[in-house]
């Protein structure tokens, strides 16, 4: 028998994985390359776990839609991002960059068919994986309120493959399985390695990003491995902006002091992003394994506010729309007055406005004099992930459970997010404010404990009936961490000026605390094959929270064999996805812009006493109901799915719209211990206000064949998605229900091909790549 393995150069492969990924470098050992192609060349269908809890089963026979993204595949990618990496071949993934979106710059928000980033659950090596602490304020409708994972810290250097079920999975899974589930499947290999050096920017010039990725691949002693993985990575910011109108107005009336851009709309920068993930196994003997595999990650992002315009912008350089500057008395000598920026209706020159600053008293201060030019504040933060697995599997070999496979594991997850602002001032501290602040932490902490078993059991089927079943145990845990004091301190000059570090007010005390749920889960989940043709599959779940009370939801699914190379499956399940802790207690301050406005927006807790005059109500769970029909198509090196879905989901959670702030409201925050209420406008909460159904279409087709003296894959991916809002409130409002339904594309399509190289029998290379 020939080895085909062989045909393939490695050197070419080295070339080919240059040339796809853009401007990138790859080295890769000899070895480790002649592996890959061997493999490659030889598998002939691709294996997934996810979606079932019987024996892994090829994507051509299994029941639900799945994605295989092979490891060998992301490393062919140009971009150093895991979220782009993904987007490029699953088109029902979307995600978004929003600029100016205070902790949403941070931790980028992901959507599989059209659903918010807290409705995929994320695996990592079949383990629930923690989410991150920043919860989406400003999330482009589809996102507002969201606490979703953070995906970007998982370096495709350490992946062996990537699963994506695109289809309800909460009855299996749990909470937050509502659209799907992803799977990140970690190197397992015993040697070998590579080395990985990536650098590109985008045409304009700008966003100059550079990667350094290895992995090694260890024995742990003779019967186990250890696998490593690095990254370090640096990106520069991206800007797609042009000069504000009202900015280049004051420089064309002589302003020297404003900036050639005074507020940046791109990416931020990405400084000292660097992530460790290991994993190891041994085998124990006797069909035992003991497994441990964690990561820890760390990485500096800063990104732009609004900019405040030094005549306009209320609370800090004009309280009556421009037409003068504020002027506070620093020794309380009353001989202060605001300082007018017009004669008549002339509107002065920035060097007449300079003079009349220059001739105030030693006592009488505007932030004028401070920022002449006006400023923008620089809102960032120090992201920090930690994560650690460990567990054992194996087989009852004796007693009352002997033929039980079980899977014993414990994790605990820990995310946090250090806030911080700088070029901007607590506008009620006068001249004695900072310009750089600590505003607080959040920091999401979770504990999971978990028994799964599965036993297969002759009933005189085709096949023997996979049941399994297990417990879970999950503790959940948000905590506010208050900044620094100058960050949110109530200043002297609090009746003329607004409080807290402008932009991003600091956590005060009162919001600082921790708030914990506890929850258990049991599930059975059986799995039959009745004939050659028919296999039917049926899950139960069963949920208790110590806050909201319990859940119970299933899932049915089944595909029938039409022939050798047809196939249909479909299936149909209910699911839930429980709101945070974190969404349920969080609290901020952000800027927003209204009606060409910055006004300060104070998110409050559902059940605070302001939010309930406004409608809210304590947080419960999103319900949904699923159904999926698809079509599959494997045979004569083609391989094509078309899959049909449709989600309904009820009491969705989401950020509500903004409610002014009246005069009863500040007086009721202030009975409530809330400080600093002067300086707010609008308030908002998360809600449970709406229902939506979302409709689609999935098609995946892959076809090899052999041209250009090597080895052609042409894959096209395609995802039609539509989302329809069926109930809403005032709560919600009409521009959110427009932008839930309209802000993410309806349709996405991606085409892709890969060219492999073929090496003669006297070793010179012919490849058509």
């Amino acid at each position: 028998m020939t080895n085909k393995a062989n045909q393939y150069s490695p050197v070419c492969r080295a070339v080919k994985y240059a040339l796809a990924s853009g401007l990138a470098l790859g080295l890769y050992s000899t070895s480790a390359l002649a592996q890959e192609a061997a493999a490659e060349e030889q598998k002939v269908e691709k294996i997934a776990v996810v979606g079932t809890r019987a024996a892994p089963r090829s994507i051509a026979d299994s029941p639900v839609p799945v994605d295989i993204i092979g490891g060998d595949e992301l490393m062919k990618s140009g971009s150093s991002d895991m979220l782009n990496m993904l987007t490029t071949t699953i088109p029902s993934l979307n995600v978004q960059t929003t600029p100016i979106s205070d902790a949403a710059t941070l931790i980028r928000p992901v959507n599989l068919r059209g659903l918010s980033s807290d409705s995929t659950l994320v695996l990592l090596n079949g383990k629930r994986r923690h989410r991150a602490s920043v919860i989406t304020f400003l999330g482009g409708g589809l996102n507002d309120g969201a606490q979703g994972p953070d995906i970007s810290v998982i370096p495709g250097i350490a992946l062996k493959q990537v699963e994506v079920l695109r289809d309800g999975a909460a009855a299996q899974y749990g909470s937050d399985a509502i659209a799907g589930v992803i799977n990140f499947v970690l190197k397992d290999n015993a040697d070998g390695g590579s080395i990985e050096v990536k650098q590109g920017e985008f045409f304009a010039g700008d966003g100059t990003s550079t990667e350094i990725a290895a992995n090694i691949g260890m024995p742990l002693t003779d019967n186990g491995f250890f696998n490593v993985s690095m990254q370090y990575k640096n990106v520069d910011p991206t800007s797609r902006s042009v000069q504000r109108a009202d900015a280049a107005a004051l420089a064309a009336q002589g302003n020297p002091f404003i900036a050639p851009i005074t507020q940046v709309w791109g990416s931020p920068k990405i400084k000292d992003d660097i992530t460790l993930f290991a994993n190891a196994g041994l085998d124990l003997g006797n069909d035992r394994e003991a497994y441990i595999f964690g990561n820890y990650s760390e990485r500096d992002v800063t990104g732009g506010f609004y900019y405040r315009n030094p005549h306009t912008r209320g609370g800090v350089f004009s309280n009556d729309g421009g037409q003068t500057l504020e002027v506070i008395d620093t020794a309380g000598l009353g001989n202060c007055s605001n300082v007018s920026l017009f004669d008549g209706t002339r509107k002065l020159s920035h060097n007449e406005i300079t003079a009349r600053v220059n001739a105030l008293p030693a006592n009488c201060f505007t932030f004028f004099s401070m920022f002449p030019g006006g400023f923008t504040p620089n809102f960032g933060g120090n992201i920090t992930d930690t994560s650690l697995t460990a567990g054992t599997k194996g087989e009852f070999k004796s007693g009352f459970a002997q033929g039980v496979f079980y899977d014993f594991s414990a994790s605990v997850g820990r995310n946090e997010s250090a806030f911080n602002i700088i070029n901007t001032v607590n506008a009620s501290l006068g001249p004695d404010t900072p310009t750089d602040f600590e505003a607080g932490k959040y920091i999401q902490l979770e504990k999971n404990f978990t028994a799964d078993f599965i036993k297969y059991v002759n009933m005189g089927l085709h096949n023997d009936v996979a049941v399994a079943g297990g417990l879970q145990w999950t503790e959940e845990t948000f905590e506010i961490v208050a900044g620094e004091v100058a960050s949110w301190e109530i200043g002297p000059y609090v009746s003329q000026l607004t409080n807290g570090s402008n932009g991003f007010p600091g956590f005060q005390p009162d919001d600082a605390g921790v708030n914990t749920r506890r929850n258990y889960a049991a599930y059975v989940d059986v799995e039959a094959e009745f004939t050659d043709n028919l296999l039917m599959a049926a899950a139960l779940r069963f949920e208790d929270y110590d806050s909201f009370g319990n859940t119970t939801n299933y899932k049915i699914t089944g595909q029938y064999r039409l022939n050798d190379d047809w196939a249909l499956r479909g299936s149909h399940s209910t699911g839930f996805r429980a709101p945070t802790v974190g969404q349920a207690n969080v609290r901020n301050v952000r800027t927003a812009i209204f009606e060409g406005e910055l006004q300060d927006v104070a998110l409050l807790p559902p059940t605070h006493p302001v939010s309930l005059l406004k409608g809210g109500k304590e947080l419960t769970p999103e319900e949904s109901r699923s159904y999926t029909l698809g079509l599959v198509y494997s045979g004569s090196g083609f391989f094509f799915t078309a899959d049909w879905f449709r989600i309904e989901v009820d009491d969705r959670i989401s950020q509500s719209t903004e409610f002014d702030v009246s005069q009863t409201d500040r007086d009721v925050l202030r009975a409530a211990g809330v400080r600093g209420v002067e300086s707010l406008s609008k308030v908002t909460l998360l809600t449970n206000d709406f229902d939506t159904v979302t409709r689609g279409l999935d098609l995946v087709a892959n076809y090899s064949t052999s041209i250009l003296d090597g080895r052609s894959t042409f894959s096209l991916a395609y995802n039609w998605t539509d989302t329809t809002v069926t109930r809403f409130t005032d709560v919600t409002g009409d521009f959110k229900v427009s932008r839930l339904e309209k802000d993410l594309p309806n349709h996405r399509a991606t085409l892709t091909w890969n060219q492999q190289c073929k090496r003669n029998s006297n070793h010179t290379l012919r490849c058509g790549c």
